[in-house]
C-alpha cells in the first residue's frame, strides 16, 4: 500500500477472445480499468494470446499497463496462468501454444506437464485451484518443482457458502509450499451489466438454454474490474489479510516483456549468392524492363525505376518484392493465371517483375499510394491467383518456406445481426420459428440489430419480456468474436521462428495452419504479409482458354486478346454482361448504357464509378453529363487540367486526390497519401482538420479562390473513405474486358468455362445458360452417355458456335469421385442400363438416384421416372467374383430380369421442377411459362413486354426473385431483380416501401410488383409502390401438365398401378413399406402431383448481396 492508497493490478483478466466465455472486449476492459485507476491489466485468454494485440492498442490510449499472458487447462485438469518475464521467454509460451494447439487440432489445445517442464524457462506461474484438496497440493509441489520461485497461487473470492474458509486452506496450503498468495478477481466483464450477456454466451458455448444452465452458470455477479480499494475490503473482510491485493503490483513488475520487443524479420530472399536482396532487385529490373519496354525504356520509365528501387532500399523492401516475384514466377511456370493488383499497380517495379499488368507510368500512377516513406508501413501486394489452383501455390510456399517460418493470417469471425438474435434467443428459450421470423427481418449488418418494429411486424409480444431480453443481449452480442477462421490468402513469411512470435494452429482446411492475429493485428506490429487471393473468373477464362485450343484451334492468353475490339464494346454498351467480370451487377447494366464505354480507360471508370466512393462524392452524374455533352467541361486552372482531364476534371480515384493536394495546394507525395489515409478514417478519428487547413490554406495561396478549395477538399473528403485506387481499377478492367471479349466472340466457350467455375459470379447457373441460349449457343442436358465431369463443347452439325453439354457436376449432390468414375469407366463404350453402369464404374446406388433425379437416364431410353424406377430395384454392388465373370464374358449377366412396367408420364411442371431440384436450372419452360395465362388474367404484363412502356406509367409485373441488393452507399433502398420467361426487370425499393413490405421483399420466391415506370436512356426500372408474395403460385407449377393429361400416381398409389404386382415382391406384404414401393420423384419434390397434397414448390435461391 502507497501513501495514495492501496494498489491493485487485475492478473486473470478473460477478453471475448477466449471465445464465448468473456464478455467485453479488450477495449472496454482497459477503459473500465483507466477509470477506476488501475496502473495495469494481466490479459490471459484461455489458450490464445488472439486479443494481446488489441490490449496493447488500448494501452496507448488508455497509459493502463498490457501484461501478456495466457491461461492453461492442463489434461488432469489443472489450470494456471503463465506470463512472460521477457522477449525469450514470450517465444516458448508461444511454442508451448503452438504444440498443444498442433496435438489437439483446429480450435483445441491439449497440454500436460512434461510440456511445461520443456517451455516455461522465464516464464511466472499463477496456479489456480478452486480449493485445498489433495490434487491441488500435488499440482503446487508439481509447479513448484518446474517454475520454482517464479511461482504463486490465486486466490478468489467466490461468493458461495464456507469461501472464508475455503481461502484461508489455501492461503494456508501456499504458505505450506512456500509459495507467494496473488488475489485475482478471475474478470470475464468490464462492467457489472454485462453479467446477463456473460450467461448467455455460457449458453451458446455449452449449447443449453438458460433454464438448462444449471451449475455451468458462474455462481456470482460480479466478475468485473474493481478498484484496488475494493479488491483490499473483500479480502479483509474474507483473508483478514491484503498482502495478496498488494502483492499483484509486485508482479507486474516482473513481467518486463512488451510487444514493442517483438521484432519482425523478412526473410532474405537472395536469389544469387553474392548479392544483397537489394542487388538481386536491381538486377532483376534492369534485366526484365526491356521486355516490358520493347521499344525501349524511355527516361520516365527510367526515372521512375530509379525513384522506386531508392526508396525500397531506404525502407529495406528488396526481400519482400523478391518473394512475390517469386511466387509469380512459380505459377507462371505452372501455367497457373495470376494477376497483381491493389495499390501494387502504381509499382513500376512491379510492373517490370511481371507482378502487375498495368504500365503505371503510363498511366501517371502515384507510387507513393504504394509505398510511403513517411508512412514507413510495409507494402501489400495483393496477387489473384486462379480459384481451382491456388491451392498449389500456397503448398509450394510452406514447401518452400517450413511449417515454422510461413502461416496464413487470421479472421476474427463475428457475430452479426441475424446470427447474434438466433444463438441469444435460443439460449433464452425461444421457439425456433421465432428466432427464424427476428433473424429473416434484419437485411445485412446492422449495429442496431433486430429493432422492435421488426418484432412487432411479426405480431410478437413487446410485453414478453424474454422477447425483450432477447432483442437486446442481441445488440449486445453484434460484434463479439464467435471464432478464428483463415485469411482468403494473407501468408506472414518470417526469417526465424514465427511461432516464437505469435501462436499457430491447424486450419480447418487440411494441410494449413494460421496465426492467431488477423490483417489489423499484423499492421499493428509491421509485419508484412503477403496475399495469394483467390478469383473465379481467372479460372474460367483458363478453361475458356482451352476450350479454344482445344476445340477452334486458337491460341490465346490475357495478354494476346485483341485490344480495344469495337463488337466487345458494342456488346459491353448494351449492357450485354451477364457473366462478366466486374461489370454484371444490376447497377453496372443500370449505368453502362448511360456511359456508353467505348476505350479501355472508359473501362477503368466504368469498373470505378459503381462504387460508394464516386456515388457518395457527388461525382457519377457530374461526370456522366459531361461525357454526354450535357455540361461544360472547365477546368480552373492548368495543373487541375494536368490531373483532371483523363475523367474530364471530376476525380473519381484516389489517386487523383493525391495529385490535387500535390499540384494545387504544395503536398509532398507522402504528405498526399497521409491525406488520403486521414480520409479514410476521418469518421472514427476526425484527424483530417489538419489536412483541411493545410489543403485550403495551400490552394488559396496558389492563387485559387477559397470557396472552390473548400468545394474541392468536400469533394475529395465525400469519397475518401471509399475511394477506388486507380491502378486497382484497371487492374479489373483488364478481366473484365478479357471476359466482355470472351463472351462477345465465343459465347459457348465462355459458358462452359463459366459452369464449369461455379460457384462465382452474381447468377446462377441457370441465368448463365439462359443468357447463352440467347445468344445462340444450343444447350444439351446432363446424360450419363454424354456428359463428362465439367461441361463440355461437342459438334454441332450447322451453327455457328459449338454445343455446350452440361457436365454431371451440374448434378446437385454427386460426388466428383463418383462422377469422374462413371465418365472413366465409360471410355467410348455407352451404358445400356443403370445396372451396367453400377457394374462397370462400381458406384453406389445414392449416385445414380441422383442423375436419375436430374434426368441423365435418356440415352438409356428411360424417361426420369423409369431411369428412377430401376434404381430403385438394383441391389447392392456385383461381388468381385461376378464382376470378373462380366468381364471375362464381355457382357453384363443381369441380375434379375423384370417385365416391362408402364409409368404414367410426369407432366411439363412437374419436369420442370425436378430439374430445379436436381440441377438448379432447366431447359424446358421457365416455371413462369405455366402461369402465365393467371397472370394475365391479373393484368400482369411480362418484363419484354416493359420494354415498350412510357416513361412515368404504372404496371404491374412478376417474376422469380434472382437477386437481392441493399448497398450501403444507397440510404436504405433496396434493388431486386425479378425474372420471367421473356426476360429481367430491376426493381428499385425505398425504405418507406422496404419497411411496409419488409417480409415480402427478403422472403418472396416470386414476387408481385405494382409501380411506377422510371427510364433514363435505355434504361428502365421499376419503383415499387407495392409487392406482393406470389411464392405459393410458383409452388403450384409441379401442377402444371401443359402436354397431355397423365395418370396421377403416388407413393401408396405404386401397387394399385394397372401394372400389376411387383414379381419381386414376396408373397406376404411385410410390416412397413419397401423402399421401392414409396417413391415416386414428383411426390418426394412436392410437386403436387396428388390431388390435395401440399407441395413445396421450386427451390430457385436469389443471390442476396448484403
Amino acid at each position: 500500500m502507497t501513501d495514495e492508497g492501496p494498489a491493485y493490478v487485475e492478473l486473470q483478466v478473460t477478453t471475448h477472445f477466449s471465445f464465448l466465455r468473456g464478455a467485453s472486449s479488450p477495449e472496454e476492459l482497459f477503459t473500465a480499468a483507466a477509470m477506476l485507476g488501475l496502473p495495469a491489466l494481466g490479459v490471459a485468454d484461455r489458450h490464445s494470446v488472439a486479443g494481446i494485440v488489441r490490449a496493447w492498442d488500448a494501452e496507448k490510449v488508455t497509459g493502463v499497463r498490457a501484461l501478456t499472458g495466457t491461461r492453461l487447462d492442463l489434461a488432469d485438469g489443472t489450470a494456471l496462468l503463465v506470463y512472460p518475464t521477457d522477449k525469450m521467454a514470450y517465444g516458448r509460451m508461444c511454442r508451448l501454444l503452438s504444440i498443444g494447439k498442433t496435438r489437439a487440432g483446429k480450435g483445441s489445445c491439449h497440454l500436460d506437464w512434461p510440456d511445461l517442464e520443456d517451455w516455461t524457462e522465464g516464464l511466472l506461474a499463477i496456479l489456480l485451484p478452486d480449493r485445498a484438496d489433495s490434487a491441488a497440493e500435488a499440482a503446487i509441489a508439481r509447479a513448484r518443482r518446474i517454475f520454482g520461485d517464479r511461482l504463486y497461487l490465486a486466490l478468489t473470492i467466490r461468493r458461495r457458502p464456507g469461501d472464508a474458509i475455503r481461502l484461508r486452506d489455501l492461503a494456508a496450503l501456499a504458505a505450506k509450499a512456500k509459495v507467494p498468495t496473488l488475489a485475482t478477481g478471475d474478470v470475464l466483464y468490464h462492467m457489472p451489466d454485462r453479467r446477463l450477456l456473460q450467461d448467455v454466451v455460457t449458453c451458446i458455448r455449452e449449447k443449453c438454454t438458460i433454464d438448462e444452465l444449471g451449475d455451468r452458470r458462474e455462481r456470482f455477479a460480479d466478475r468485473h474490474i474493481k478498484t484496488a480499494a475494493e479488491m483490499e475490503r473483500l479480502f479483509l473482510r474474507y483473508l483478514k489479510d491484503r498482502s495478496p491485493v498488494a502483492r499483484t503490483v509486485d508482479f507486474a513488475k516482473r513481467c518486463t516483456f512488451s510487444l514493442e520487443e517483438l521484432r519482425y524479420q523478412y526473410p532474405d530472399e537472395i536469389q544469387v549468392p553474392g548479392r544483397t536482396p537489394q542487388e538481386e532487385l536491381e538486377r532483376l529490373t534492369w534485366e526484365k524492363a526491356p521486355l516490358r519496354y520493347p521499344e525501349g525504356v524511355s527516361p520516365a520509365v527510367r526515372t521512375q525505376l530509379e525513384h522506386e528501387l531508392r526508396l525500397i532500399g531506404e525502407l529495406d523492401y528488396a526481400p519482400y518484392f523478391l518473394t512475390v516475384h517469386s511466387i509469380v514466377a512459380e505459377a507462371r511456370r505452372r501455367e497457373i493465371l495470376c494477376q497483381g493488383r491493389g495499390s501494387a499497380a502504381n509499382s513500376a517495379v512491379c510492373y517490370v517483375l511481371g507482378i502487375t499488368s498495368i504500365d503505371p507510368v503510363r498511366s501517371e500512377l502515384l507510387f507513393e499510394r504504394f509505398v510511403s516513406a513517411e508512412r514507413r508501413e510495409p507494402p501489400d501486394i495483393d496477387v489473384d491467383f486462379e480459384h481451382e489452383r491456388r491451392e498449389e501455390i500456397i503448398q509450394w510456399i510452406y514447401e518452400t518456406y517450413g511449417r515454422t517460418r510461413s502461416a496464413l493470417t487470421a479472421v476474427v469471425t463475428r457475430y452479426r445481426s441475424r446470427g447474434a438474435v438466433r444463438e441469444v434467443g435460443k439460449a433464452l428459450g425461444l421457439s425456433e420459428d421465432i428466432t427464424a421470423g427476428l433473424a429473416g427481418a434484419v437485411w445485412g449488418y446492422s449495429r442496431e440489430g433486430v429493432e422492435e418494429k421488426h418484432a412487432e411486424a411479426l405480431n410478437l409480444d413487446l410485453g414478453d419480456k424474454r422477447l425483450a431480453l432477447t432483442l437486446e443481449l442481441a445488440r449486445m452480442l453484434i460484434n463479439t468474436p464467435r471464432h478464428l477462421s483463415q485469411h482468403p490468402g494473407g501468408f506472414v513469411l518470417t526469417r526465424d521462428r514465427l511461432d516464437e512470435l505469435v501462436p499457430i494452429e491447424p486450419a480447418a482446411m487440411e494441410d494449413r495452419q494460421v496465426i492467431e492475429w488477423d490483417k489489423d493485428d499484423i499492421d499493428a506490429l509491421g509485419f508484412m504479409k503477403v496475399d495469394i487471393l483467390a478469383l473465379g473468373m481467372l479460372s474460367c477464362m483458363r478453361r475458356a482458354f482451352e476450350f479454344l485450343h482445344d476445340h477452334k484451334g486458337l491460341k490465346h492468353d490475357l495478354s494476346t486478346i485483341p485490344a480495344e475490339d469495337p463488337a466487345t464494346y458494342a456488346m459491353i454498351r448494351k449492357a450485354d454482361t451477364l457473366g462478366a467480370f466486374q461489370i454484371e451487377s444490376r447497377a453496372q447494366m443500370a449505368s453502362i448504357p448511360l456511359m456508353a464505354p467505348r476505350t479501355f480507360y472508359d473501362l477503368v471508370i466504368q469498373v470505378a464509378i459503381v462504387r460508394p466512393g464516386p456515388i457518395q462524392g457527388d461525382m457519377v452524374h457530374p461526370y456522366r453529363r459531361r461525357r454526354n455533352g450535357q455540361e461544360e467541361v472547365t477546368y480552373p486552372t492548368p495543373e487541375l487540367r494536368r490531373v483532371l482531364e483523363k475523367t474530364l476534371g471530376v476525380p473519381l480515384f484516389q489517386e487523383q486526390a493525391m495529385r490535387v493536394a500535390i499540384e494545387c495546394a504544395g503536398f509532398t507525395p507522402s504528405e498526399a497519401d497521409l491525406l488520403r489515409r486521414a480520409m479514410a478514417t476521418f469518421k472514427l478519428t476526425g484527424g483530417v482538420s489538419h489536412f483541411r487547413d493545410k489543403l485550403i490554406d495551400g490552394m488559396v495561396g496558389r492563387g485559387y479562390d477559397r470557396e472552390f478549395a473548400e468545394k474541392t477538399f468536400k469533394q475529395i473528403e465525400g469519397f475518401g473513405s471509399y475511394g477506388f485506387p486507380e491502378s486497382h481499377a484497371a487492374s479489373f478492367a483488364l478481366i473484365a474486358y478479357a471476359s466482355s471479349w470472351m463472351k462477345c466472340h465465343h459465347p459457348d466457350a465462355f459458358c462452359a468455362a463459366l459452369l464449369n467455375a461455379q460457384p462465382m459470379g452474381f447468377y446462377a447457373p441457370a441465368q448463365i445458360v439462359r443468357d447463352a441460349r440467347n445468344h445462340g449457343v444450343e444447350i444439351r442436358p446432363i446424360d450419363v452417355n454424354h456428359s463428362r465431369w465439367d461441361c463440355t463443347l461437342e459438334e454441332t452439325a450447322n451453327g455457328k458456335y459449338h454445343a455446350v453439354r452440361l457436365g454431371l457436376r451440374m448434378v446437385r449432390g454427386l460426388a466428383n469421385e463418383d462422377g469422374a468414375a462413371i465418365a472413366a469407366a465409360r471410355a467410348g463404350v455407352p451404358y445400356s442400363s443403370a445396372e451396367e453402369i453400377q457394374r462397370r464404374a462400381r458406384v453406389g446406388r445414392g449416385a445414380l438416384d441422383r442423375i436419375g433425379d436430374a434426368d441423365g437416364f435418356a440415352s438409356l431410353g428411360s424417361s426420369r421416372r423409369e431411369g428412377l424406377w430401376e434404381v430403385k430395384g438394383l441391389g447392392p454392388a456385383a461381388l468381385p467374383l461376378f464382376q470378373a465373370a462380366d468381364e471375362r464374358a464381355g457382357r453384363l449377366q443381369r441380375e434379375a430380369l423384370e417385365p416391362a412396367t408402364l409409368l404414367a408420364p410426369m407432366g411439363e411442371g412437374a419436369e420442370v421442377v425436378e430439374d430445379y431440384r436436381a440441377s438448379g436450372l432447366s431447359l424446358r419452360a421457365h416455371p413462369l411459362a405455366f402461369l402465365r395465362d393467371e397472370l394475365r388474367s391479373r393484368k400482369i404484363i411480362t418484363c419484354r413486354e416493359l420494354q415498350g412502356i412510357k416513361d412515368g406509367r404504372w404496371v404491374n409485373l412478376a417474376g422469380v426473385v434472382l437477386v437481392r441488393q441493399k448497398p450501403g452507399s444507397a440510404k436504405g433502398v433496396m434493388f431486386i431483380t425479378l425474372e420471367d420467361e421473356t426476360e429481367v426487370a430491376n426493381l428499385v425499393v425505398w425504405t418507406n416501401v422496404f419497411e411496409k413490405y419488409r417480409r415480402v421483399v427478403l422472403g418472396a420466391a416470386m414476387m408481385g410488383v405494382r409501380g411506377q415506370v422510371q427510364r433514363e436512356g435505355e434504361v428502365i426500372h421499376i419503383v415499387a409502390q407495392r409487392l406482393d408474395d406470389l411464392s405459393p403460385l410458383l409452388a403450384s407449377v409441379g401442377q402444371r401438365k401443359d402436354i397431355a393429361d397423365i395418370y396421377r400416381v403416388g407413393r401408396a398409389d405404386v401397387v394399385k398401378s394397372p401394372v400389376g404386382p411387383d414379381p419381386r415382391d414376396p408373397e406376404t406384404k411385410p410390416l412397413g413399406r419397401n423402399p421401392r414401393d414409396i417413391y415416386i420423384p414428383d411426390l418426394r419434390l412436392g410437386s403436387g402431383i396428388i390431388p390435395g397434397q401440399p407441395t413445396e414448390g421450386i427451390k430457385i435461391k436469389p443471390r442476396d448481396f448484403r
